[in-house]
């Protein structure tokens, strides 16, 4: 995965959202734009463009971060109930602090997403049969549980209309005021750089860890927190994202290799170009009207998955 290919496209692809939209704005107007197109760029397309690159980046690292510590290819915060969890966090919120800023909503959605994440790992202790693809498909059905709970509740209390806005990602509603908080994870990402050696020494197990002098459960806790903020933060501003944590990680893997250092930047460039292609097709393909990204996103992604799984039982095939 070639990093010169990936930021051209990034750059083609950051121009083409900045100008794409209802309402007609060309590069040549940038020198002679109206008060109007000018509050539709500052409040709508930069604030848009922003988090399209700050969601694709976090997502598509926590995604490889979870491949790492739960060393199977498959499990990403779509397979592992994570967003699941914390939908569910955010209708808690919605039910007990109904006018609670944006910030209360995500600490509960985090507590939630960070619960949920560690029934899933214990999940995993606790399973015998190892295969990649069974333990993914455990998790779904975990999410599956945790969907239904949160759906129930919704109807219950009349709330499934506000729950459905989480339930497929969409950056429409992104403008000026309502995107800050995606923010929090430039820090976060900035952490898993920081520990990304750990995190690959962590992903060999825990008894090669111990023996190399690392803490393994401490390391395996900061991994899951960092999971869980993220989730929590891009679901709570943009809503689910699926398959994106998963296949992303997947495909730079297969060209570096697992050094989780090394492959870091790539993964998040390849995350950013990802989202901006899936919501740039999502806004040409019925314009004026748009596609919700997390639509786009689950059947590109979807159909991706499906040749990843594809793929690795070809392989396995071909070594028995």
């Amino acid at each position: 995965m070639r990093i010169r290919y990936l930021l051209p496209m990034l750059i083609v692809l950051s121009f083409c959202s900045v100008f794409i939209g209802v309402k007609d704005i060309s590069p040549l107007d940038l020198f002679r734009l109206t008060e109007a197109q000018a509050q539709v760029l500052a409040i709508s397309r930069i604030p848009r463009l922003i988090s399209l690159i700050i969601a694709g980046v976090s997502m598509s690292i926590i995604g490889l971060i979870m491949q790492q510590l739960s060393r199977n290819k498959f499990v990403s915060p779509t397979t592992a109930g994570t967003e699941d969890s914390a939908r569910l966090g955010i209708l808690v919120a919605m039910l007990l602090f109904a006018s609670a800023s944006p910030i209360v909503k995500m600490l509960v959605a985090f507590v939630f997403a960070l619960a949920g994440t560690l029934i899933f790992m214990k999940i995993l202790d606790k399973v015998k049969y190892k295969d990649a693809i069974f333990i993914p498909l455990v998790g779904l059905m975990f999410g599956s549980i945790v969907g239904s709970l949160t759906t129930f509740f919704a109807y219950k209390y009349d709330l499934i209309q506000s729950m459905n806005a989480w339930l497929h990602g969409d950056f429409s509603m992104v403008m000026k005021g309502r995107y800050e908080l995606l923010y929090i994870s430039i820090p976060l990402v900035i952490v898993a750089y920081l520990f990304a050696d750990r995190f690959t020494v962590a992903g060999m197990g825990e008894e090669f860890s111990v023996n190399l002098g690392l803490n393994y459960k401490q390391v395996v806790n900061i991994g899951l927190v960092l999971v869980a903020l993220v989730t929590s933060v891009v679901i709570l501003t943009v809503g689910m994202i699926p398959f994106l944590g998963l296949i992303i990680p997947n495909i730079v893997t297969m060209f570096q290799g697992d050094h989780l250092r090394k492959s870091l930047f790539s993964t998040a460039l390849l995350g950013a170009v990802f989202v901006m292609f899936c919501d740039v097709l999502g806004r040409i393909l019925i314009y004026p009207f748009e596609i919700p990204i997390g639509l786009t996103v689950g059947v590109i992604g979807s159909g991706i998955f499906l040749y990843l799984l594809l793929r690795r039982k070809a392989h396995e095939q071909h070594e028995g």
